[in-house]
């Protein structure tokens, strides 16, 4: 890296972002070298504010960890918000890079890209090859565009712009809302509550059947800095200019049964586990196919266990955990 590299990391206060932060400074990258601003010192969805920023700041790297993110309930309760405020972010923060000479920018997106229907496991040309699931729709449809943006600036200005998309996420960081909260935070949630309050059972929704894949968030982090940094050469070789986002996933799924057996055993909840199949299952399996990263020379190194354990550490110290239960 030469002397006067600039990185910023937008949502660098989010689960992935900070988790990026971690590995840039765990890897050796000065914490001098590292731009990052909150939300109140720049609002991302304000596009001179944006372009105010990149002109003075003129960072060498861009990673886009800046997002709307939220569960179900969440994306069903304000899909305008979802769709508007990642729409403006990205389109901003990717013009804006390209105008002030950033060469090289890293988009994340989600696995929400893919059909509903999609074959599993799912791979990267499954995009845009049928209809989304409804409940998140216009997050989806926002996070499309984002790879979309960064393919067009490539074609039409030559600049290195890449996108990578995680399955699902969890570990330090994480949003354990009540309502808000994706599957592995909200179980680790009730779980503790139910241990705390010597409950004898947790109930689920759904049979406990459906598959689903979950990646420790620094292991996608160490993903997201080997993807910046490989040679475009190599990027390229495995890559098409349309189709050139890559997924980052573990390779391996378990039932929610399975999870929610092994986030009892991490928590400590000695309890029984029932599962309410009056209610929905939702898609039956979600797997990432992540060869072309594996290709890459990429592969995660955080078992599930291993990663609940840390998750679960960091919930304790949330203000979740501390509150009258």
């Amino acid at each position: 890296m030469r002397e006067t590299l600039k990185i910023y990391v937008a949502g660098h206060r989010g689960m992935v972002g900070s988790a990026i932060v971690r590995h840039l400074l765990a890897s050796g990258v000065p914490s001098s070298f590292i731009i990052t601003r909150t939300h109140a010192e720049l609002d991302l969805t304000n596009q001179a504010a944006v372009q105010d920023f990149f002109a003075t700041e003129k960072p060498d790297q861009v990673y886009l960890a800046a997002a709307k993110v939220g569960g179900i309930h969440a994306n069903n309760t304000y899909p305008a918000e979802f769709i508007y405020q990642n729409l403006m972010m990205e389109a901003n923060v990717i013009d804006a890079a390209y105008r002030n000479g950033v060469q090289q920018l890293l988009f994340l997106g989600s696995s929400c890209i893919y059909p509903k229907l999609v074959p599993q496991p799912m791979r990267e040309d499954a995009l845009l090859a049928g209809t989304l699931e409804p409940t998140n729709e216009p997050y989806a449809i926002a996070k499309i565009a984002g790879i979309k943006l960064c393919e067009s600036y490539n074609r039409q200005y030559g600049t290195d712009y890449r996108s990578v998309m995680p399955t699902n996420l969890y570990g330090p960081g994480d949003n354990y809302h009540p309502e808000n909260s994706h599957v592995i935070p909200a179980l680790i949630r009730r779980f503790h509550e139910a241990k705390e309050n010597n409950a004898p059972v947790v109930t689920i929704w759904g049979t406990g059947t459906p598959k689903r894949e979950f990646l420790y968030v620094d292991d996608m982090a160490a993903a997201s800095v080997h993807v910046m940094n490989l040679n475009k050469g190599t990027y390229d070789q495995y890559t098409e200019p349309m189709l050139s986002h890559i997924n980052v996933g573990c390779g391996e799924d378990l039932t929610i049964r399975e999870l929610a057996e092994t986030i009892a055993r991490v928590t400590g909840f000695t309890g029984s586990i029932e599962f309410d199949t009056s209610k929905p299952d939702g898609t039956h399996r979600k797997l990432m196919d992540s060869t072309r990263l594996n290709n890459l020379g990429w592969t995660p190194k955080t078992s599930l266990t291993e990663g609940l354990k840390i998750a679960y550490a960091d919930f304790k110290k949330s203000s979740y955990a501390s509150a009258e239960l």
